[in-house]
């Protein structure tokens, strides 16, 4: 599935017309980016939660050659389902 499909969706469901359908897409979209560049976590109840987690520097492995780098500090997104999501999923 791709956003044009959600789009399809909403406006199929919704019973918007597909500029306004797009629209809410984008805006939904474009906000959850916005929490989470601002470091917030965005808990949406019956579907999951996208948390921000900060991984310290560590030292890896370069597989090809062995040599040792440092792998810099960052922030990963992750995603948990919600128990009635993973239930769903299951199910199928």
């Amino acid at each position: 599935m791709v956003k044009t499909d959600i789009v399809d969706l909403v406006y199929e469901k919704v019973g918007f017309t597909k500029k306004e359908a797009s629209d809410a897409v984008d805006i939904l979209f474009d906000s959850m980016k916005d929490i989470l560049a601002q470091g917030e976590d965005i808990h949406i109840v019956g579907f999951g939660s996208f948390n921000l987690r900060n991984k310290h520097e560590r030292i890896g492995r370069n597989p090809k050659t062995g040599e040792e780098i440092i792998i810099t500090h960052r922030r990963v997104l992750t995603f948990k389902p919600s128990r009635i999501l993973r239930d769903l999923v299951n199910q199928r």
